[in-house]
């Protein structure tokens, strides 16, 4: 642990074991969407859902990134995670992103992927203002996985008819803004 670290960040005043908590839980949504990710991209098959197979899979490689972004800084400010997947699992900010039960129904796993990215867009934009002006790590962090989660959301929005977003999928480049706290 990085203790002069987590010093600095509790003399600015945030409460560290709380944000430790909510990191650990955005690190479990992050890693628990990337699996399930995996069953709805997998399931996006015919006319409809091929075209959105390239979106479901680049979101899903940037939540894999975000969970791997995510760990260092636990571990910095002391934190750690669970030992059991099955806790791990259960502790994550979102609901699961579960298959729906008419797995052919492109319109039904679209409003669960935009559900998730929302949820995301939440827990990264509470993260986000907690730490401004605090720590600012962190808060470099989380704003930028909280840039690619406006822009999954945005993606799926639109194929749901909500209206054009103004963001366009990006060519061949991922986590352009989390990719320096890459390992």
């Amino acid at each position: 642990m990085a203790r002069v670290a987590r010093e600095m960040v509790e003399k600015s005043g945030i409460n560290v074991d709380e944000l430790i908590k909510l990191l650990v839980k955005n690190a479990s949504a992050e890693l628990t969407t990337y699996y399930y990710y995996t069953i709805l991209r997998v399931n996006l098959i015919g006319f409809e859902g091929e075209a959105l197979k390239e979106i479901a899979e680049a979101a899903r490689i940037e939540d894999r990134n975000h969970f791997e972004a995510l760990i260092p800084r636990i571990y910095e400010l002391g934190g750690e995670l669970p030992r059991d997947m099955k806790v791990f699992h259960d502790l994550s900010a979102c609901p699961p992103a579960y298959l729906p039960e008419n797995p052919k129904d492109v319109k039904e796993i679209l409003k669960i992927l935009v559900s998730a990215e929302r949820c995301a867009v939440s827990g990264y934009s509470h993260l986000s203002n907690m730490t401004a002006g605090k720590d600012p790590r962190t808060y470099e962090l989380v704003t930028a996985i909280l840039n690619e989660e406006i822009e999954h959301e945005s993606w799926f929005s639109e194929f749901l008819g909500e209206g054009p977003s103004g963001h366009f999928m990006r060519a061949g480049e991922t986590s352009p803004f989390t990719s320096k706290f890459l390992p």
